[in-house]
């Protein structure tokens, strides 16, 4: 659930890049970091082991002229992939308006892949959501290694559902997709809490809102 600061015209979301250990999550963030105007984002704050595995959480602020009248920003953290971290998953999921999965493409990754998925869902049930209520955005990372396996097999094992999320090949060392990534979860968050506003103003359209809606 969005924050709203009506006094200070803000409005700010959590997305979440959740998967599994390795699988790209902090590179991500890090491109994200360097790729964007620093007068547009935040410092990233990474917590990390001596292995320089993720240990509790990387954070980074967005900010966009997203809805009109409103400084949107945007906080992207990502969690731990190890399942002994479990409840700092759960505790980071708490009130997310979008998630990115990053799965690693690599073939032997792909049943860790689905368990990371797997818990995620669990997760997000244990703090009232589900995969089908939130947005969420795939992220099929590495692409560039030669043991990648096959796109039609990853969408087959994660994206067949009655309506597909929206896929990305990438390769966060690079770059590659990344910015891409985030802004498709982005609009997908900006699109469903347009929807929901106009569903509880009882507006006929989303796209007539956002300011008088926002400051009912």
């Amino acid at each position: 659930m969005p924050s709203i600061n009506h006094d200070d015209h803000t409005i700010s979301f959590k997305i979440v890049y959740c998967g599994t250990p390795l699988s790209g999550k902090t590179t991500n963030l890090q491109q994200i970091h360097a790729k964007l105007d620093p007068g547009g984002r935040s410092d990233l704050v990474s917590l990390s082991t001596a292995q320089d595995r993720t240990l509790f959480f990387d954070f980074l602020s967005v900010e966009a002229d997203a809805l009109p009248g409103y400084k949107t920003t945007f906080h992207l953290y990502t969690v731990p992939g190890q399942v002994t971290y479990n409840a700092t998953l759960q505790l980071v999921l708490r009130q997310a308006d979008g998630v990115v999965f990053v799965a690693d493409s690599q073939m032997d990754r792909q049943r860790d892949n689905l368990q990371s998925l797997q818990s995620l869902d669990a997760n997000l049930r244990m703090n009232g959501g589900s995969l089908d209520r939130l947005p969420i955005v795939l992220q099929y990372n590495k692409r560039d290694l030669p043991n990648a396996a096959p796109v039609e097999y990853l969408e087959y094992l994660f994206n067949n559902r009655p309506t597909p999320f929206l896929s990305f090949e990438a390769d966060a060392r690079s770059g590659r997709n990344v910015l891409a990534t985030l802004n498709a979860i982005s609009q997908a968050v900006l699109h469903q809490f347009r929807l929901r506003t106009a569903a509880d103003a009882g507006a006929r359209s989303p796209d007539e809102l956002p300011t008088h809606a926002l400051a009912a």
